[in-house]
């Protein structure tokens, strides 16, 4: 199934604060209502021109700075199939998967705007459709694959009853 993929202006070391900006942690009852709010600082149009189901491309090291947990709930709650980067933080990183946030690592020099993407995990290849290319992106692990799937660490508890049989 193919998506849609949505660049950022700014590519690399996009921050938790780029993501969803401090002032509205504490105003926002949920992270739907903080989903309004992505990127309003650096890409002010970026939340009227994503879609659900589109994936967020970025650079290299995504979602650094402070290991706010809002910043993958309202990316999450925005209706992102995913975000596509170089790298990520890792705290970033453990959070995204906690709460079922699909993050997948490649080069993204070859994804522009509004290109047509699809994401093979199994196969580990994302193909640009636009331009005709085949990109390799580094293995999800299966235990990870299997958070995903779940909705994150805590459903895959509730699901299973422990974390038993992950390796």
């Amino acid at each position: 199934m193919s998506s849609y993929a949505k660049r950022l202006v700014i590519k690399d070391n996009i921050n938790t604060e780029y993501i969803i900006p401090a002032r509205y942690k504490m105003s926002a009852c949920d992270e739907k209502d903080l989903s309004g709010h992505i990127f309003e600082d650096v890409d002010p149009g970026f939340r009227e021109r994503m879609e659900k189901g589109d994936y967020l491309i970025a650079g290299s090291n995504f979602g650094c700075g402070s290991s706010r947990e809002e910043a993958p709930l309202a990316l999450k709650a925005s209706g992102l199939k995913g975000v596509i980067a170089r790298s990520f933080s890792r705290i970033f990183y453990r959070n995204a998967f906690n709460i079922g946030l699909c993050l997948i690592e490649c080069e993204t020099n070859y994804i522009d705007d509004m290109d047509d993407i699809e994401v093979d995990m199994e196969e580990n290849i994302l193909r640009n459709n636009t331009k005709g290319v085949d990109i390799d992106i580094n293995p999800t692990p299966p235990m990870m694959r299997k958070f995903l799937k779940n909705g994150g660490v805590v459903s895959y508890f509730i699901e299973n009853g422990s974390l038993d049989g992950l390796v």
